[in-house]
């Protein structure tokens, strides 16, 4: 969204063009007029008396013609000095809104924590930052395409401009404070040697890297990417499934976590759905009579999934419920439990 300030420098732009051609319209039809030129010599001596480049009359002019050069000549320097001076100050203006506009942006980068950085802003990239915006999940993208950061650039997409493979520009994003790095360039060897730096800097943080080779996924998880992701091959298996299993596909297609579709799925804390000694499995909880929501899946303290769990399952603190609902459930989930879902 452009600046208020850009936007009043553009009307006077636009402004200052239309005097101008007011002008040249005025200086073609008084020569032709008072003058008796040519269209073709009427222009040309409108041209030069506003240019006043110092050529010499077409033909000699008469008294009437000299007072209208004159007036010409003299709301010309008016006209042109205030489209020189608006262009100037437009061209002035948008250099320092730019620069005003990074360093509110490394501001607001500089304060952020916990957050997510996005290296690439192509097709995966833009997924990404999608799918985060929906989540409400602060992130950061550094991209090197700078004609990119101009078309997509916002208060909700803050943009680092330089090659994520340099150790300043990681650092520059926020790398020491941010949570996850999704590496997602086009070059397995940029996300190889983005993951190498990335764990270096910060060796706590989640990394999820893009891969276009399978031969990559040894060498970047080697490298400290925790999770590696090969987009072709989940679009084929994807597309295969739709012709062996079409419904079950497109029922899972249907869970989605962020929209208003049939089904939703959302992984909560079950330290925040029970506060009393009462509660010891997942059937005291009772979500199906208290929300509708029905949990399918429970995660332990030791990272182990378990799917469709017993009723008698006993909660242990840290651990987590997958429960799946429409969407109202979902949202009386939240209620009930004064829950922040960044989903619903």
């Amino acid at each position: 969204m452009d600046n208020p300030l850009i936007k009043l420098l553009r009307s006077k732009i636009n402004t200052a063009i239309f005097l101008l051609g007011v002008i040249l319209f005025i200086g073609v039809i008084g020569f032709k007029v008072i003058s008796g030129y040519t269209w073709v010599n009427a222009l040309y001596m409108t041209v030069i008396t506003i240019t006043t480049v110092g050529f010499g009359e077409v033909q000699p002019l008469d008294d009437g013609s000299k007072i209208f050069t004159i007036i010409l000549i003299l709301s010309s320097i008016v006209v042109v000095g205030y489209a020189i001076k608006v262009i100037t100050e437009y061209l002035l203006s948008k250099n320092d809104i730019e620069e005003l506009n990074q360093k509110k942006m490394q501001r607001k980068i500089d304060n952020m924590s916990n957050h997510i950085i996005i290296c690439g802003y192509g097709r995966n990239g833009k997924q990404a930052a999608k799918k985060l915006l929906a989540h409400n999940k602060p992130f950061v993208v550094i991209e090197k395409n700078k004609e990119i950061i101009d078309k997509f650039q916002s208060e909700l997409v803050p943009f680092v401009h330089g090659n994520a493979n340099e150790d300043e520009i990681l650092i520059q994003a926020g790398i020491g404070m941010a949570s996850t790095l999704i590496s997602a360039l086009p070059n397995d060897a940029d996300n190889l040697f983005v993951v190498l730096s990335a764990r270096q800097i910060n060796k706590e943080m989640h990394i999820i890297s893009r891969a276009s080779q399978e031969t990559s996924y040894d060498k970047l998880k080697f490298a400290g990417a925790n999770n590696v992701i090969l987009p072709d091959r989940i679009g084929g298996d994807h597309m295969a499934s739709l012709v062996v299993v079409p419904d079950l596909i497109e029922f899972i297609d249907k869970l989605s976590i962020v929209g208003d579709y049939n089904a939703n799925i959302e992984e909560v804390c079950v330290d925040k759905l029970y506060n009393t000694a009462n509660v010891k499995t997942i059937k005291d909880l009772d979500l199906r009579h208290k929300t509708g929501c029905t949990v399918i899946g429970f995660k332990g303290n030791d990272d182990e999934y378990i799917i469709n769990p017993e009723a008698e399952l006993k909660l242990i603190p840290n651990s987590k419920v997958i429960v799946l609902g429409r969407p109202e459930q979902i949202r009386k989930l939240n209620s009930v439990y004064n829950l922040d879902l960044d989903r619903i």
